[in-house]
């Protein structure tokens, strides 16, 4: 569940300062006040290049699954075939854990 914002704080910094804190923001893919607020909390910010391709896959893999389950549910499949589907979870498997470890 979001909070909803209703606070503001008013900070002077020099143009150059500005601009350094609105690159590192999109830098990591966050807006300005979300970046600020993550920085003063003491919060760690991190970022990891090639996970939305990782879950774009995933859920690419998961509504093929989801087809194929539907299909033997109403018996216009009988006969599957998944070594390719789990050898495909088990690469995406293999990455998601590459990247946990990183994280840790």
């Amino acid at each position: 569940m979001q909070k909803k914002k209703t606070e503001i704080i008013t900070a002077r910094m020099t143009p150059a300062d500005k601009k350094a804190i609105h690159q590192r923001a999109k830098a990591v893919g966050m807006t300005v006040t979300d970046y600020l607020t993550t920085c003063a909390l003491g919060k760690a910010i991190m970022r990891m290049d090639g996970l939305d391709d990782l879950l774009s896959e995933l859920k690419a893999q998961g509504r093929n699954l989801n087809q194929l389950t539907t299909l033997a549910n109403m018996g216009r499949i009988t006969v599957l075939r998944g070594d390719d589907l789990v050898r495909e979870y088990t690469r995406l498997r293999d990455a998601l854990g590459a990247l946990i470890r990183e994280v840790r």
